[in-house]
């Protein structure tokens, strides 16, 4: 595109120095050049500080001699030289120049007001029409960059100037290089600085980004849970099969809370230890119940019985083996 452009001035430049070559002096204009030349001449060497001029390498001089531009083009760089009394120079500097846009406030496709900063950096390529076809190609470059900052954001959502800016700064300086080409005038890239938006307006946004981060963070939370929970599961199903292993977890415990000073440690019995002794005095409580229960049989059977001495004889011997296996 850009090549395009230097194409067109180029075309443009020929033409107007083919126009300039045709038209030509008039008898009066050629006698007022001509006596400008012979006052040069009388007042030579003072005239000479008056006629040669200084162009800088980063400049271009147009000269324009009775109203007309002389060759049809600028000069420069170098010495230059001026008749006086009918030639008058002007200097374009050919850099590249930065300017700031003022803030705009901008209504959104969305209705939301911002405030958008921009930089605009611009160079002449075509000193002669930056002269000729505008009065001053800055001044009219700032206010045509302030005018399509309006146009563009005024047709986007919030949404998309937050996340498209470089996409929006590029469409800018397409459409701000299109109109300033005929000024010999060429965009070479627009930077958006800083899109405001109102007090309001950022509380609310702070307020919904710190709402999603409390959601992502209880998400997580609760991911890390089932996570935990599915690992405990797995650990309980390991200690299950192994009964010493929570033996050996639940010392390594005891000795992670007494490297800690001031605590209390309380030391629960293994269930295994005391089963052995439960079942013992169950046993003695089955023993006692079986000898009562022996004794009150005999003495039944004694009383029944006493007529006979075998029986009664035999009644005794139960009751002594019987108080015996109680006594035991």
């Amino acid at each position: 595109m850009f090549d395009e452009a230097q194409h067109t001035r180029a075309i443009s430049a020929s033409i107007q120095n083919q126009e300039v070559q045709e038209q030509d002096y008039n008898l009066f204009e050629h006698l007022i050049i001509l006596g400008s030349y012979v006052l040069f001449v009388f007042t030579f060497p003072l005239s000479i500080f008056c006629a040669l001029k200084v162009v800088q390498e980063y400049e271009r001089a147009i000269i324009f001699r009775l109203g007309r531009i002389l060759n049809g083009k600028s000069q420069g760089p170098g010495l230059v030289f001026v008749l006086p009394c009918i030639d008058s120079i002007i200097k374009t500097d050919m850099r590249t120049q930065t300017f700031n846009v003022p803030p705009q406030e901008v209504l959104t496709r969305d209705s939301v007001t911002v405030s958008v900063d921009a930089v605009v950096y611009i160079r002449i390529t075509d000193p002669t029409s930056s002269v000729v076809q505008v009065e001053n190609a800055q001044f009219s470059t700032r206010v045509l960059a302030s005018t399509t900052i309006r146009n563009i954001f005024g047709t986007k959502s919030l949404h998309e100037i937050l996340s498209q800016r470089e996409e929006i700064a590029s469409l800018m300086q397409e459409i701000l290089d299109q109109v300033t080409d005929k000024w010999g005038v060429s965009v070479e890239r627009v930077e958006i600085k800083d899109v405001s938006l109102p007090q309001q307006m950022q509380r609310v946004m702070a307020a919904e980004a710190e709402a999603t981060r409390e959601a992502r963070s209880k998400l997580i939370a609760a991911q890390g849970e089932e996570k935990a929970s599915r690992c405990l599961k797995e650990a309980a199903e390991t200690l299950a099969d192994t009964p010493t292993a929570v033996q050996l977890r639940y010392l390594q415990t005891l000795n992670t809370i007494s490297a800690e000073t001031d605590s209390t440690i309380v030391f629960p019995i293994p269930i295994d230890l005391t089963g052995g002794l439960m079942m013992s005095d169950n046993q003695n409580a089955y023993a006692n119940i079986n000898a009562d229960q022996l004794a009150e049989t005999i003495s039944q059977i004694e009383k029944d019985f006493s007529v006979e001495p075998t029986l009664k004889d035999l009644s005794s011997v139960y009751l002594d083996g019987a108080k015996k296996y109680k006594y035991f």
